[in-house]
């Protein structure tokens, strides 16, 4: 298969259940960049034998670490993937048009984001199209340095396409409730290094209107029980998120 002049930036760790999947579906390309943050799992020898250039890197935020794996691509164009996602074969054939046409003026471009939980894809809540920047030119983008949450910015006009790429998010009650705990605490001590302030009382409300606005406003609701898990999930990661902010607060006031 014919190569395109496309690095493809993943950060892993321990994702040997989704792993060979992505890089599958990314074959085409030129050269796949893995920086691994302790990967104990076979992450790391199912990324070797895929060819995929490794470099294991500190755990330094979901910002910085994807701008590591950026720093070590070395392709005209790149795009940014997670582990559990996929590039479906229309936008793969998309992708290669795109990079190999010496015509293409866009910057960069962004997709819709087909996510897909416990088997359903889910349409509601704010999950569909989930537009998102992930292709763009070497020299003309790079990602936010936010912890979490983190995005790609460019420099330049940003093309919309319609083809998707296909995330495929933890389905785990398990795991996602320990990505809650994460999660949270980054989202805390990010909005604590901006100044903001929270207390229990307000992190409950936020929760409640963030379940409202899931299920009822956002139509969660017409997603089956998926649906009503990932309102409740979002809610309880709100929850925590500040109330670990006012915890953060009390401690640096010294208060108890």
């Amino acid at each position: 298969m014919e190569k395109i002049p496309l690095s493809v930036a993943i950060i892993t760790k321990n994702e040997e259940a989704n792993i060979l999947s992505c890089l599958q579906s990314i074959s085409f390309v030129g050269q796949i960049v893995v920086v691994d943050s302790g990967s104990t799992d076979k992450t790391l020898e199912i990324a070797a034998d895929f060819g995929c250039e490794i470099y294991s890197e500190a755990w330094r935020g979901f910002g910085p670490q994807k701008q590591l794996a950026i720093e070590k691509c070395r392709l005209p164009w790149i795009l940014v993937l997670d582990a559990d996602e996929h590039i479906p074969p229309d936008s793969a054939d998309i992708i290669k048009k795109i990079v190999t046409d010496s015509n293409v003026k866009d910057a960069g471009f962004s997709f819709p984001r087909k996510n897909y939980f416990q088997g359903r894809w889910i349409k509601h809540a704010g999950w569909w199209p989930d537009r998102i920047v992930r292709l763009f030119r070497k020299e003309a983008g790079r990602i936010t340095t936010a912890m979490v949450h983190e995005s790609v910015e460019v420099q330049g006009m940003v093309g919309v396409l319609d083809v998707p790429i296909e995330h495929f998010t933890e389905s785990s009650l398990s795991k996602i409730i320990q990505k809650i705990d994460k999660y949270s605490t980054l989202g805390a001590q990010e909005a604590f290094k901006d100044g903001k302030h929270s207390s229990v009382f307000s992190a409950f409300m936020r929760a409640f209107f963030t379940f409202n606005q899931d299920y009822f406003l956002r139509l969660g609701i017409l997603d089956g029980r998926q649906g009503l898990t990932l309102a409740v999930t979002d809610a309880v990661n709100k929850f925590f998120k500040y109330a670990k902010l006012s915890e953060l607060v009390k401690i640096n006031r010294g208060g108890r």
